[in-house]
């Protein structure tokens, strides 16, 4: 007789997004397996509410008090007890509660970074969405997983995939496996063979049309700019101790090929299925083992032909930039992502024309020096004096 599994208790940083979301849809499948912990949320309070309400955390973070207590009370009237925190310093401590089995990393952009390696140093199994965490924090990032022990999943479909098809040891070179490259797909966005002409009249609300992943504002734009699929290639780099030059990014616009490893005797590997975030999320909940996602089997009749091309980084120069500061080394990664960010911003916003996003990335990284970032100060000081130089060269422009 088989001994009854032990609950994991699980916390969703980033709960109200579309990762955070189908992580808690994964959940409510296994209830014999999992148990949600806490659940955090900057501002909404009203999908967190929600969330609440289905899935009974003990503990909920949000980024201010004043949207704390209302949730608070609402809470309260519903009967639930669940312990309602705000602050940056609260989010801190919930990622890293030693209670906590698994941890959902799922906080878009620079503000995951302080949690996530909270939730490493405390040495948790951490499911890493949240990719520019290690585009920032790099080397000190993989050297606290290996210093404290934490198990490191990552979640992007892509990172994923490539993870399924490596050997289960695969640190200290790729070439020491028998790996000679990694195969990044992208879908190509929804400007794929776009002009940089015709470009320029992007709107915000087309590039967050994504053809074939339901995702963010933030991260459908990268996705469309490219930077997305570069900010990639930067976490494959660290994730997998690859060089800049491995990492091949290959556009297949079905996205059913989710990414690849090439072998030196000829072999290529690829994980396929269907877009769905759910199938990642499963796998690294459930990691060695597979369980149900709710995902369709992939219809290979259906499906019927998959295609590949090269992507055009003179349309798309946010992949050049980002492969350039991976190079560069030091703070250079966190000052593409810093500026990358203030850019999106202002372009949904209606600040910024679409190709003045990669012009301002450029041009930030042109002005900044590059420094070591051999420590968390210096590379959350870089960070910041990104983002300034970036407001700078939007307020000239």
């Amino acid at each position: 007789m088989s001994e009854p599994l032990r609950q994991q208790r699980v916390t969703v940083l980033g709960a109200t997004g579309s990762i955070g979301t189908n992580t808690l849809d994964v959940i409510a499948r296994h209830p014999e397996r999992y148990r949600v912990h806490a659940l955090t949320a900057q501002r909404s309070r009203e999908a967190l509410l929600g969330l609440c309400l289905r899935h009974h955390p003990e503990v909920v973070v949000l980024g201010e008090e004043a949207d704390a207590a209302w949730l608070r009370e609402r809470l309260s009237q519903a009967g639930l007890g669940t312990e309602v925190r705000a602050g940056e310093a609260a989010l801190v401590e919930v990622a890293c509660e030693a209670q906590v089995d698994v941890v959902m990393a799922a906080i878009v952009g620079a503000a995951g970074l302080l949690p996530t390696l909270a939730a490493v140093r405390a040495g948790k199994r951490v499911l890493l969405a949240n990719k520019e965490a290690l585009v920032m924090s790099g080397a000190l990032f993989m050297d606290a997983v290996a210093r404290h022990g934490a198990t490191l999943l990552p979640i992007d479909s892509e990172h994923n995939a490539i993870y399924q098809c490596l050997p289960s040891e695969h640190r200290g070179g790729l070439s020491r496996h028998g790996v000679t490259q990694l195969l990044l797909t992208a879908s190509g966005g929804p400007f794929r063979g776009w002009t940089r002409e015709r470009l320029a009249t992007v709107t915000p609300e087309q590039a967050c049309a994504h053809p074939n992943w339901s995702m963010g504002r933030k991260i459908s734009v990268d996705s469309a700019t490219l930077m997305n699929k570069g900010l990639e290639l930067i976490e494959a780099c660290w994730l997998f101790d690859a060089r800049p030059e491995q990492v091949q990014v290959v556009v297949h616009p079905q996205s059913v090929i989710h990414s690849m490893a090439a072998y030196s005797d000829g072999s290529v590997l690829a994980q396929l299925g269907n877009p769905d975030m759910r199938t990642p999320i499963a796998y690294g909940l459930a990691w060695p083992e597979r369980i149900e996602a709710g995902v369709e089997a992939l219809d290979l009749f259906q499906i019927a032909r998959l295609d590949f091309e090269a992507p055009d980084e003179v349309a798309f120069p946010c992949l050049r930039l980002a492969r350039e500061a991976m190079r560069e080394g030091g703070t250079a990664p966190a000052v593409l992502n810093g500026a990358n960010e203030v850019a999106v911003d202002a372009f949904l916003a209606g600040r910024l024309s679409f190709p003045g996003i990669a012009e301002l990335v450029a041009a930030t990284l042109e002005a900044l020096p590059v420094e070591a970032g051999g420590d968390l100060e210096s590379i959350l000081d870089a960070d910041a004096r990104a983002r300034q130089a970036a407001r700078g060269w939007l307020e000239r422009h």
